[in-house]
């Protein structure tokens, strides 16, 4: 190797030493919703509200969309009867305080002139594969945080350390756009904890960068609730102790934490107060449980409603096999899931001798782990479970392991 290349290798490694760990997280805005609206553009500006089973009407008939459809002809909040729940909101319904896991009744009497639409799965898994997808293209240090959200290090990537990220951030957003039409909200940082607080600070369709130093100007001021892992329960103990900001927090020893917290949450509440967080940027991890659930719109009984409850239990288990067999994973350990009327949550599971993923192996598994669970009160929701996930070849059918004869004497419904 010349002395050339030499000095142009150190030179390239001294450059990239002295870069600062930059991780951006990017949460696409209002995403259900915005995929809505690209269907229904007469509908923008507007408060809408998605959630609830698919339902029959003027707004969705057999795949078939249409900007024409008159704004009046979409369901209204004001009209809905049952027990569903909303899964996003547009902004505009926000400002009435809605909000994502509120019940669409409570959700009426805030605003029931919402205009309400069905959940549409399909469509948005569609949408989440495109915008990761260019995503990749431009930094491909991903990780996979949900359907609408990823953590993206910056760190290496052309432009990553540029304005902090901002200029990066900015070609993410602008062909995610061109290539979708939807928008995003980045938060660019230091590390995870911060990149996620940041991404909520300039919603919808925003850039927001935090470096080391802005740690007590932008971070401290916020309540302790706005770190990523303080929950509700955790709050009121901290407000409990007179904190109510990170900042408080932070000058907290951290020796009265681990008294109050324990030892483990203690010292991470310290750290996270501190803007301290060394977890890297995982590009793939293996799922350990797949899952499907329902909430009715009524509530169900296994002997009178026998037929109905068995239609969606058939149907929660084609949908799981279906998951993991497009996944290429099947599992041991099949689950269900009941919540009664009291919102009393049992959970059953049974064990397979050998990994299975086709519908009636999970069916039948899923019957038998029934058969041990007390099906007296009115049921609110229903949900299978597949745990112990192995690696198989996707698209594959795992032969199922059991005699049928076992199997059917664990069918209830």
């Amino acid at each position: 190797m010349s002395r050339t290349d030499s000095a142009r290798d150190h030179d390239h490694q001294v450059h990239t030493d002295a870069r600062q760990r930059r991780i951006a997280h990017l949460d696409m805005d209002a995403f259900f919703a915005s995929v809505e609206l690209l269907r229904y553009p007469q509908l923008r500006g507007l408060p809408v509200v998605i959630g609830g089973g698919r339902r029959p009407g003027a707004t969705q008939a057999d795949g078939v969309v249409s900007a024409e459809i008159p704004v009046d002809a979409f369901a209204r909040l004001r009209d809905y009867r049952g027990r569903g729940v909303i899964t996003t909101a547009t902004y505009e319904a926000r400002q009435f305080g809605i909000g994502s896991a509120m019940g669409l009744m409570k959700a009426a009497q805030m605003c029931p002139d919402a205009i309400l639409l069905p959940t549409d799965f399909e469509a948005y898994r569609r949408y989440s594969a495109a915008f990761k997808h260019v995503i990749a293209e431009i930094a491909p240090v991903i990780e996979n945080r949900g359907i609408d959200e990823v953590f993206i290090d910056f760190t290496d990537v052309p432009g990553g350390q540029r304005q902090g990220g901002a200029v990066l951030a900015r070609l993410i957003q602008k062909s995610i756009f061109e290539a979708t039409g939807l928008t995003c909200s980045v938060g660019v940082a230091p590390n995870k904890l911060l990149a996620k607080m940041c991404s909520e600070f300039n919603k919808p369709n925003g850039i927001s960068i935090v470096m080391a130093q802005d740690l007590r100007s932008l971070i401290w001021p916020l309540p302790c609730r706005k770190v990523n892992g303080i929950g509700p329960k955790s709050d009121e103990r901290l407000k409990a102790m007179g904190i109510h900001t990170i900042a408080e927090l932070a000058v907290q020893p951290v020796e009265l934490l681990v008294e109050r917290f324990g030892q483990s949450h203690g010292v991470w509440l310290h750290e996270a107060a501190w803007g301290r967080d060394e977890r890297p940027v995982v590009t793939s991890s293996e799922p350990v449980t797949m899952s499907r659930e329902t909430t009715f719109e009524r509530d169900l009984h296994a002997v009178r409603d026998k037929a109905e409850l068995g239609a969606i239990f058939t149907r929660l288990c084609e949908q799981v096999a279906a998951d993991l067999q497009r996944k290429g994973y099947a599992g041991r350990t099949i689950a269900v899931k009941l919540r009664d009327d009291r919102f009393k949550i049992t959970t059953r599971s049974h064990s397979c001798p050998h990994p299975v993923n086709d519908a009636a192996a999970i069916r039948r598994a899923a019957g038998l782990a029934l058969k041990r669970a007390e099906l007296t009160r009115p049921l609110r929701l229903l949900g299978v479970r597949v745990d112990g996930l192995v690696r198989i070849e996707p698209g594959e059918v795992a032969p199922s392991p059991v005699e049928q004869e076992e199997y059917a004497q664990g069918q209830l419904f």
